[in-house]
């Protein structure tokens, strides 16, 4: 499980100075991560490595990342918001 001083770091990590990339990991972070598996907190983990461009045009549905972790990841967020 995470502590307090890990989510406390990934909380600023996932603040990336681009509103549509905050709005979604944010929020994640804040009330998913802590119930996340150990892989699953791994792959976040590895999104927050990625370029805040890459990551824009996977949240945007623009393109998906080649990586299955991180397409993981990108879904898992993006059902969060939108719901099928």
């Amino acid at each position: 499980m995470a502590d307090s001083t890990e989510l406390n770091r990934l909380f600023w990590h996932s603040r990336r100075g681009m509103l549509e990339l905050d709005v979604l990991l944010v929020p994640f972070v804040r009330e998913v991560y802590a119930t996340l598996d150990a892989e699953d907190q791994e792959r976040y983990r590895k999104l927050l490595e990625c370029e805040d461009q890459d990551m824009f045009g996977w949240f945007m549905q623009r393109n998906e990342p080649q990586d299955p972790d991180l397409l993981r990841m990108v879904r898992m967020i993006l059902d969060r918001v939108q719901p099928k």
